[in-house]
């Protein structure tokens, strides 16, 4: 009875007919300059899932098998796997109001500066984003500016919002490895997300002052006042429902990602598997940590 309730509110609900036609959301995905962050840093995720694998003391890998899972992110984690998925579900989470204020926003002064920064800050070599995140580079800050990135990145779920992508995509794997080596998915699931729920606050608390100081460095050349408008924005009804939409395309994108991977590599496996090779049971590394490209 409460389920079929919810439904019946949700269908009656302003929020229930929000979405806009793809290529509205393509504008903004266009003019967030999402689909070249994401490609930055997409070349890097190859050598994080074999290092997560590898990590994993539960599975013992030969180097035939890292090898396979080189091959299957490499397949995996793509920018054209990622687009469909991330720009329907931009589409889906936009209402035409918010895409008004955020197109508005975005191709302002201030709104061209920050994704400019953002852009710059994702294509830097992954050597120097680790310098960033760790406080090895810095930008010049006073308590002013401090508080102003503590106000943004609240704002922006930056921590929140980048721990759920990377568990939601280190679940996909998980159920792609168990879809492509005939293992119950359901099952590989369930355990994948408690693995997950379990390591969710540490990880919060680990990432959250390394995305701060990545904030800071990339917005290094935007004034107070910039920072100040920015945050006004994100702020706003339209820039809170820009920012779960951004969130939510980012997460959907990195899912199907994360899923294509697991598919190809349980194949792969399963393959190894009828010649007779012995094959570890292999699911999705303990916890998967974000990238240092992730915003």
């Amino acid at each position: 009875m409460f389920r079929i309730a919810l439904l019946m509110m949700l269908a009656a609900s302003p929020f229930a007919a929000k979405a806009v036609d793809i290529e509205t959301a393509a504008r903004i995905y266009q003019d967030a300059d999402i689909r070249e962050q994401v490609r930055a840093s997409l070349g890097t995720m190859p050598a994080h899932i074999r290092q997560l694998f590898s990590a994993d003391t539960s599975a013992q890998l030969s180097a035939q098998q890292l090898e396979l899972v080189t091959a299957a992110a490499k397949r995996g984690f793509r920018i054209d796997v990622f687009e469909a998925p991330a720009l329907s579900a931009l589409a889906t989470n936009l209402d035409p109001e918010t895409v008004k204020k955020t197109d508005s926003f975005l191709m302002s002064p201030v709104g061209r500066r920050m994704v400019a920064a953002d852009s710059a800050t994702a294509a830097l070599e992954e050597a120097k984003i680790d310098s960033i995140m760790n406080g090895k580079l810095t930008a010049p800050s006073n308590p002013r500016r401090d508080a102003l990135f503590d106000k943004l990145e609240v704002a922006s779920r930056s921590t929140e919002s980048t721990v759920q992508i990377f568990l939601g995509m280190g679940q996909a794997v998980a159920i792609g490895t168990a879809v492509g080596s005939g293992r119950d998915p359901a099952a590989v699931a369930e355990s994948a997300r408690k693995s997950g729920e379990d390591s969710r606050q540490a990880m919060e608390q680990n990432m959250r002052e390394p995305l701060r100081r990545y904030m800071a460095y990339s917005y290094r050349d935007l004034s107070d006042a910039d920072l100040k408008h920015v945050l006004q924005f994100l702020e706003s009804p339209p820039g809170k429902q820009y920012v779960a939409a951004y969130i939510a395309s980012l997460g959907a994108g990195f899912d199907a990602m994360g899923k294509r991977c697991g598919e190809q590599l349980g194949e792969s496996l399963r393959e190894l598997a009828q010649a007779q090779i012995d094959v570890p049971s292999v699911g999705a590394p303990p916890s998967i940590a974000a990238p240092a490209r992730s915003q």
